[in-house]
């Protein structure tokens, strides 16, 4: 797999796959960041004003997506703040060949690499 638009096709399939891993577990998701539009962070490498995220962000090119996670506390489902819940989710998307954010302090964060980006 080494070129872009390859990376984009296997990555939206591995997200499926996570997506349906954490209801499994019984967790519930919703979307936080997935795609980045240049016209408001930037082009690959560059930063624009007001615009927040690593400058080279794989957000940038549809290879990492933010979750955010939800856990059933009695009856309600609760939005998760603590990284410990996102534990099993990394472990699977590690296993099937991703970057988790939670080695790196961003626990919501899922990626696949491109030129050496996470």
């Amino acid at each position: 797999m080494s070129n872009l638009t390859d990376k984009q096709f296997e990555f939206t399939r591995m997200v499926a796959k996570l997506i349906s891993y954490a209801y499994q577990k019984g967790y519930k998701l919703t979307f936080g960041d997935a795609y980045r539009d240049p016209r408001v962070f930037g082009i690959m490498g560059e930063n624009k004003p007001y615009s927040y995220g690593h400058t080279y962000s794989c957000h940038k090119i549809r290879l990492a997506v933010d979750f955010n996670l939800f856990v059933k506390k009695g009856k309600r489902w609760i939005y998760s703040t603590d990284s410990n819940d996102y534990i099993p989710l990394g472990l699977y998307w590690e296993s099937m060949g991703g970057s988790w954010g939670g080695r790196f302090q961003d626990s919501n964060h899922f990626s696949i690499e491109h030129d050496g980006r996470k």
